[in-house]
């Protein structure tokens, strides 16, 4: 949200200085009547405890892999900023057998095994709750991540040129993240602070990360991210716009 912001990261902290209080990411899932509301200040102290995770107990390194296999979620975004923080590069779907390390939704668990790294589980369910019993090989991220520090410090400077995020087998540094989030944002209809953008895109090519996290973080804006959006009529999708005071949809 400065000109000086070089990473994804570093809009969160120049979104944390202006404006902590105003929300950032609404999450709706339509399948099981979840809402979630994050303000900045909630959605930063989840990345930081998230990369304090991946920095600490996970021993990622600047440069290390780690395979998200998650669809588009608010905590989904909390592991797209918390590796820029750590300079760790974000493979959106990637191969786990290539990965350093993997983090995996329902339904992925089986394909994740195949990263010899650490194998982080969320269950996605309303409320972050725990597993009853975490999938085998995995640890569950909703037992290990309340007890990170609430401050996130990288060992070493992360360097805004080096990659940052893979998705549909695009890979693009930092910098090119911020930029191309910036360029789409009028095209999103993100017209700069107080802008709200409706997203119902997965987060499996770049359009959709983009609309669903980083173009509104790149402007000062806003997203209500929804998952499975199909199952709302449009009488009510209308009232979530008028409710949530939505600018602009993407969908």
């Amino acid at each position: 949200m400065t000109a000086t912001d070089r990473t994804p990261a570093d809009l969160l902290r120049s979104a944390l200085a202006a404006d902590p209080a105003r929300p950032l990411v609404t999450f709706y899932d339509d399948a099981t009547g979840e809402r979630v509301e994050l303000s900045v200040a909630t959605f930063a102290n989840w990345v930081a405890k998230t990369a304090n995770l991946l920095q600490g107990e996970l021993a990622a390194e600047p440069g290390d892999r780690v395979a998200l296999l998650l669809p588009a979620h608010w905590q989904t975004a909390a592991w797209l900023l918390a590796c820029s923080s750590a300079g760790v590069l974000a493979d959106v779907g990637g191969d786990p057998a290539a990965a350093d390390h993997v983090v995996a939704g329902p339904g992925r668990f089986e394909e994740g095994l195949a990263c010899r790294g650490e194998r982080i589980a969320l269950s996605l369910a309303p409320l972050g709750r725990r597993f009853p019993t975490p999938p085998a090989g995995y640890a569950d991220y909703a037992v290990e991540v309340p007890s990170q520090g609430d401050r996130f410090q990288p060992y070493a400077p992360v360097d805004p040129e080096e990659p940052a995020l893979i998705v549909a087998g695009s890979e693009y540094t930092g910098a090119e993240v911020v930029e191309r989030a910036r360029a789409a944002a009028p095209g999103l209809g993100l017209t700069g602070p107080g802008s709200r953008l409706l997203s119902a895109l997965p987060y499996d090519t770049w359009e959709g990360i983009c609309a669903g996290l980083y173009a509104p973080l790149a402007v000062g804006g806003s997203v209500v991210l929804c998952r499975n959006l199909d199952r709302l009529g449009e009488d009510a999708l209308a009232r979530r716009i008028e409710s949530e005071q939505v600018t602009a949809t993407a969908r």
